[in-house]
């Protein structure tokens, strides 16, 4: 059985305003009814594999469980990271928590955020890969190329492969210039770096060990003195942040001598930018491609796309055009700076401006809020509570709040007071009452709250009970 090992976190700056830290662009419905990170385990679930693992961070680790379980997929571990350390650490901590358990694991690593269609045909490139695995070798899968991209690295193989099947590999090659990449595109024996890989777990300790030795204490002792909380496991945080910040390649694969790679010539895509979504979206006879209340008029090779219920966006003799409308943010842009969407992000972070890393919709292990509006001295709120789902026995310094439930039945707590809200009832919490909301019911929740009062920031909280175990 090969154990995929689902990588889940990055901040998603390249496709903002949809992307952002507190939400990036893996959980997001780019493209279709599932989340990029939804496909990604679907298409190495079932036959031949085993429950994935998935590395993620602190604030993503109930987003993934419930989108895992959406598509029905139970994970057999999810680590948490205390902090971004690049693929590195993280590929190597899944190494040795699989190691311990068997000696034999064979881990197939891959990013949670790209859009590969055929997953039969991507089983099938795996399957090829596996022997050389086996064998000791760290396999690598590489793309055909399609186009001189130079917002890839490559890989230089030493043959061509005959049949998709594994070939030795030469060399890495650092993202080129258009002129390079043509020539490179033309010589035929050089591939995309997917950034997917195969190997026995042991193989790739071995790997770290002769390569960068460095990493393996601070990383033993990382999953060593892991610490299991709801079911998550959370890597120790002192030993975690001694690890260097490395990606796979620098640290092993680029001085690795036992590297192979599988061509996969099937459909994929990293959707690292908007022209990218563009190009992998069926659009028009004209290549305007629409979602959401969108309208184009005489448009060409451009994209429109609303994320927001009842906000139309309208494009009227545009070419070559990006426009995404959010209910906060709007992006227009031309395709050719697709890829510079990340210094506008940059920008809106040198100004302060909460939209460069916060998503419009707050994702809570309970379920999610939005703001409404906000004026000087009060906020209106969009509250959704998931079945089941119990917000933390809280208190606030600075504000009152009013809750309108117009969907569902809440069960609210108001001091020693519990009871029951139904639609179109209100309830009122004064300032520095202790209360909680849950649901009760089997379908969602939805309620309104107007907060007032001197300031009304998330940190304006004390917390009594929380069964998510929260800070």
């Amino acid at each position: 059985m090969i154990t995929p090992v689902i990588l889940c976190g990055g901040s998603g700056t390249r496709l903002w305003p949809l992307s952002r830290k507190s939400y990036p662009k893996q959980f997001s419905k780019l493209i279709g009814e599932e989340s990029l990170f939804q496909m990604s385990a679907s298409r190495v679930s079932g036959e031949g594999y085993g429950a994935p693992i998935v590395l993620t961070n602190a604030d993503f680790r109930f987003i993934v469980t419930e989108q895992l379980a959406d598509v029905g997929i139970d994970p057999s571990a999810v680590l948490i990271e205390p902090e971004g350390r690049n693929t590195a650490p993280a590929i190597l901590a899944a190494a040795l928590y699989l190691l311990a358990q068997d000696k034999d694991a064979v881990l197939l690593v891959l990013p949670s955020d790209h859009n590969m269609p055929d997953a039969a045909h991507f089983s099938a490139s795996v399957q090829k890969g596996k022997a050389a695995a086996l064998a000791g070798d760290l396999v690598t899968f590489g793309i055909k190329p399609t186009r001189p991209e130079t917002g890839y690295g490559y890989l230089e193989l030493e043959t061509q492969s005959v049949d998709g099947k594994a070939v030795k590999l030469r060399r890495f090659v650092e993202k080129p210039d258009l002129a390079t990449a043509q020539t490179m595109l033309d010589a035929g024996n050089y591939l995309w770096n997917g950034g997917i890989f195969l190997f026995k777990a042991q193989a790739i300790v071995d790997a770290f060990a002769a390569h960068r030795p460095e990493l393996m204490a601070p990383v033993k002792q990382a999953v060593d003195a892991a610490q299991t909380d709801l079911g998550f496991l959370r890597l120790a945080p002192q030993a975690w942040g001694q690890a260097e910040d490395i990606s796979i390649d620098y640290a092993v694969m680029e001085h690795a001598t036992n590297l192979s790679v599988v061509p996969f010539d099937g459909s994929w895509s990293d959707l690292g930018d908007w022209d990218s979504v563009w190009r992998e979206t069926t659009g028009d006879e004209n290549g305007l491609v629409t979602s959401g209340a969108a309208l184009g008029i005489d448009c060409k090779n451009t994209l429109l796309r609303s994320e927001a219920k009842g906000q139309e966006i309208v494009g009227i003799g545009l070419e070559n055009i990006i426009a995404v409308a959010m209910p906060d943010a709007v992006l227009v842009a031309h395709k050719d700076r697709a890829q510079d969407v990340k210094l506008a992000v940059q920008a809106l972070k040198d100004k302060q401006a909460g939209q460069a890393v916060q998503h419009p919709r707050d994702h809570r292990p309970w379920g999610s809020f939005e703001c409404l509006y906000m004026g000087r001295r009060f906020q209106v709120k969009r509250i959704v509570v998931k079945p089941g789902g119990i917000l933390s026995l809280q208190s606030h310094v600075h504000r009152s709040e009013h809750w309108i439930v117009v969907e569902g039945t809440a069960k609210v707590t108001i001091g020693d007071e519990v009871k029951l809200v139904g639609e179109n009832q209100s309830v009122y919490i004064p300032v520095g009452e202790k209360h909680r909301m849950e649901n009760p019911g089997k379908v969602p929740m939805v309620l309104i709250e107007v907060q007032t009062g001197s300031y009304l920031g998330e940190d304006d909280i004390v917390r009594y009970e929380d069964v998510y175990a929260r800070d």
